[in-house]
């Protein structure tokens, strides 16, 4: 299996990414910068070798577009694509949040999921199977001060990105899933306004427990689709 994970370089990401290496596939991480990528691999150890590195700002379409052609001219074919990149701001209410933010966040969690999902829908449509889960968050469920507008937008627009997936692709053998999880500790919450404390962060789930849930999702028989799943911690 050839799997493609945006924001591999840590967090739900990075993984994700080991958990598909020590199952035996072939991934492709794509995060902004090569030196978290670099992180992965050395946390990989051993088996490193099943992941390749693409640094890429999903931002950017072209690059995105010229990352995909790279990932595909390397793996051959792609089964599955994990976005799992995404970004919030200290200043996130509507108050403080400044234009640049909002635009980084959508052009991110938003625009970058759908640019990641376009460079690889072609080629799943022509092998006829493809799964796509994208790792969204429970604030596209309710918006709130802690997600602020930016992302809590983003988020949702991931949701209906994942229905249009499904409304469109299933026939052609493409399924689609949207992860909904709750507070995950991971490095995403150093960018809150009030940094949660280490007794907060561990009553969180953590990003390995969102790397299982899709392995769940991929795993699951070709003829069953998970096309949502709330997850919150216990």
């Amino acid at each position: 299996m050839n799997v493609v994970i945006t924001g591999a370089g840590s967090g739900v990401g990075q993984a994700t990414a080991l958990a598909f290496a020590e199952l035996g596939e072939n991934v492709a991480i794509i995060g902004r910068r090569r030196e978290t990528l670099d992180e992965t691999l050395k946390r990989a150890g051993d088996l490193a070798f099943r992941m390749t590195p693409y640094a890429c700002d999903i931002g950017d379409p072209d690059a995105v577009a010229a990352c995909g052609q790279a990932i595909l001219e390397q793996l051959g074919t792609v089964d599955v694509l994990v976005n799992a990149a995404g970004t919030n701001a200290p200043q996130r209410s509507f108050e403080v949040l400044t234009l640049a933010d909002y635009r980084r966040m959508i052009d991110t969690n938003l625009n970058g999921a759908y640019y990641c999902v376009q460079a690889f829908l072609p080629q799943m449509r022509a092998q006829g199977v493809g799964t796509i889960v994208n790792i969204i968050s429970e604030a596209a469920k309710q918006a709130s001060p802690k997600a602020g507008p930016a992302y809590s937008m983003s988020k949702a627009g991931m949701v209906g990105l994942t229905q249009a997936i499904n409304a469109e692709e299933r026939a052609r053998g493409i399924r689609a899933c949207a992860i909904l999880p709750g507070d995950i500790d991971t490095p995403l919450l150093d960018k809150r306004p009030v940094v949660p404390d280490a007794e907060a962060r561990a009553r969180m789930m953590k990003p390995e427990d969102i790397a299982a849930c899709v392995l769940f999702c991929v795993q699951i028989p070709p003829r069953v689709v998970v096309e949502e799943l709330l997850v919150r911690p216990r």
